[in-house]
């Protein structure tokens, strides 16, 4: 895997349901300083692997912000946009929190908390990972704002012209001769686009869930001893 985002970036992960996003996603965070800093996911959909974290913690959005490092999971369903709002204004004034959204299309396209923790997070180090089936139904600051871009398979032609508008190829002046457009990775396999670097580059399956729930215990079981 290419170099990944600092505590400063957020990165964006787009792909169709069985692409392997999802498991990339879990990856991508069992990767970042969870064992140092708070961060907190937004769980829509329930997923089998994020809620098999061993030491993560069960949150509301009555909860204060967390604290102390670890995995914070909340559960919004799918008419809570005003409850979501008002939480992540409240992260970006608690600052030093982690974001994770594993479905970021539920939160519409005119989110404010959301477009804050965007437009306003570097400063007050809120790094951010979201993700995403069906980029065309997502706010475009979640694209324009992003440091990174992990691309995995994308059904619909849309989607895939969406991602590629922020995807800069030297010498690609049309979407079609876009990678992202014209080229359709295999199942778990995907491309990686550091923005900064404007370097787009393949990259191979992660690891498996067993894997990514063992990084995660370590980091979080040393964490939990000492409490």
């Amino acid at each position: 895997m290419p170099r990944l985002p600092n505590n400063r970036q957020r990165l964006a992960i787009v792909g169709a349901t069985g692409s392997g996003k999802t498991t990339a996603a879990a990856w991508h965070l069992s990767q970042r300083d969870v064992d140092l800093m708070p961060w907190i996911v937004y769980d829509f959909k329930y997923d089998e692997l994020i809620n098999s974290i061993e030491h993560a913690q069960q949150i509301t959005f009555d909860d204060p912000i967390p604290t102390r490092p670890g995995v914070y999971i909340i559960h919004p369903r799918s008419n809570d946009d005003l409850a979501i709002s008002d939480h992540m204004k409240r992260i970006w004034a608690a600052e030093d929190v982690g974001v994770f959204i594993d479905e970021m299309h539920m939160l519409g396209t005119a989110n404010v908390g959301f477009r804050d923790l965007l437009t306003q997070g570097r400063s007050e180090y809120i790094p951010m990972i979201y993700c995403s089936q069906r980029p065309v139904w997502v706010d475009r600051f979640a694209f324009s704002e992003a440091d990174f871009f992990h691309v995995f398979r994308l059904n619909h032609v849309g989607d895939r012209q969406t991602i590629a508008e922020y995807i800069q190829i030297p010498g690609v002046r049309n979407f079609e001769d876009h990678k992202i457009v014209t080229d359709i990775p295999p199942q778990y396999h995907s491309y990686y686009y550091a923005v900064a670097r404007n370097e787009l580059e393949p990259v191979s399956p992660v690891p498996d869930h067993a894997a990514i729930l063992d990084t995660f215990n370590t980091k979080l079981k040393r964490l939990h001893a000492s409490i």
